[in-house]
C-alpha cells in the first residue's frame, strides 16, 4: 500500500479565470495550515466541467501563485486528464447497485424544493427504474435516508440528512461529464488527502461527499471551511461577479491583505514576500480564523 505524509492539503482552484482574492484565501489557509503541521501541500486543476475551463486561466494560475511565492509537492493533478479512473469508480458504485440511471430533465425538476446549495433536492422518481419509453441521461447515487455529520474545524459541527436536504446526487451528467462531487471525492483519495482547507461555498458539498467516500471505501479527511470573500455589493468574489485578478496588487499587499482576512495579524513593515511567508509559516494559527461563512473583502478588492 502507498504511504503518505501524515499531513497532506492541497488547493484545488477551477480554472475558469484568473486568481482573484476569494481564491488566494483558500490558497493560503490551506497552505499555511500543512505547513505548521510539517506536512505536503498539493495543487489540483479541477476542470472536470471541461467546457468552463480553459488551459490558459489554469496556466495563469500557476503563475500567479509562483509569483506570490507559493511552493507545492510534486505534479500538479488535473481532473480532465482522469476520466477514466471516475468511470472506473461509477462502475464499482453500478455493481454495488448503489448508482442508478436517471431521465429527469432540469425542467422536470424545476418544482422541487432548493437544495442547502441552490440544485433541486431530487424527488426520487427514477430510484426504482426509469418511467415507460423514458432513456437515461445521467447516473444519481443512492443516499437513503443517511445522516452525516462531521466537526468542521473553523464551522463548527455539521449534520445535514441528505435524502431530506439534497436527495439522490449526480455521478454523471446528462451531458456526459463527471460530476465534481465524485471527482473530488476519487482525487482526495488518490493523493492521499488527509485535511482539506477550503472555502465554505463548499461546506454544504461536504456531506455528500463524505458519503461517497463511506460507499467507496475510501478514507475521509479532516475538514476546515475559511469564509469565503464577499464583494462590496455581498456578492461571492468569481468570474461571474467581475472579481479582480491577484496579479493587480502586488504581491506582499495581496497576501497581507489575505492573512488579515483569516483573523491573522501580520505586524507593519513586512515591505517584500520573503518577509511575509517568513512571518506567516512562523505565526499561523487556524484557531484565529473568524467562525463565519462569509466576510468582506478588503475594499482595495
Amino acid at each position: 500500500m502507498k504511504e503518505f505524509n501524515p499531513y497532506r492539503g492541497r488547493f484545488a482552484p477551477s480554472p475558469t479565470g484568473p486568481l482573484h482574492f476569494g481564491s488566494l484565501v483558500a490558497a493560503l489557509g490551506s497552505c499555511l495550515e500543512a505547513r505548521a503541521h510539517g506536512g505536503e501541500w498539493l495543487l489540483r486543476m479541477e476542470d472536470v466541467d471541461t467546457p468552463r475551463c480553459s488551459p490558459e486561466a489554469a496556466a495563469g494560475i500557476l503563475r500567479t501563485l509562483d509569483r506570490l511565492g507559493f511552493e507545492w509537492d510534486g505534479e500538479v493533478m488535473v481532473q480532465s486528464r482522469r476520466t477514466a479512473r471516475y468511470g472506473e469508480l461509477l462502475e464499482q458504485l453500478k455493481a454495488a447497485h448503489l448508482a442508478y440511471p436517471c431521465a429527469c430533465t432540469r425542467r422536470e425538476l424545476a418544482d422541487s424544493a432548493p437544495a442547502p446549495d441552490g440544485a433541486a433536492i431530487y424527488p426520487g422518481t427514477c430510484r426504482d427504474g426509469l418511467p415507460p419509453g423514458k432513456a437515461a441521461r445521467a447516473w444519481r447515487l443512492r443516499v437513503g435516508d443517511a445522516v452525516v455529520a462531521f466537526d468542521d474545524a473553523v464551522q463548527g459541527l455539521q449534520s445535514q440528512r441528505l435524502g431530506a436536504e439534497v436527495g439522490d446526487f449526480v455521478l454523471l451528467r446528462a451531458d456526459g461529464y463527471f460530476a465534481y462531487q465524485l471527482a473530488v471525492v476519487a482525487d482526495d483519495a488518490d493523493q492521499g488527502i488527509t485535511h482539506v482547507v477550503r472555502g465554505a461555498d463548499l461546506l454544504d458539498s461536504t456531506p455528500r461527499q463524505i458519503h461517497l467516500q463511506t460507499c467507496l471505501g475510501t478514507a475521509t479527511p479532516a475538514y476546515a471551511h475559511l469564509p469565503v470573500a464577499l464583494n462590496a455589493q455581498g456578492e461571492k468574489l468569481s468570474k461571474q461577479t467581475l472579481a479582480a485578478a491577484a496579479d493587480g496588487v502586488a504581491p506582499a499587499s495581496a497576501l497581507l491583505a489575505a492573512l488579515r482576512f483569516l483573523g491573522q495579524a501580520p505586524p507593519d513593515g513586512l515591505a517584500d514576500v520573503a518577509a511575509v511567508w517568513a512571518w506567516a509559516l512562523e505565526n499561523w494559527r487556524l484557531e484565529n480564523v473568524p467562525r463565519a461563512r462569509a466576510l468582506r473583502a478588503p475594499p482595495a478588492w
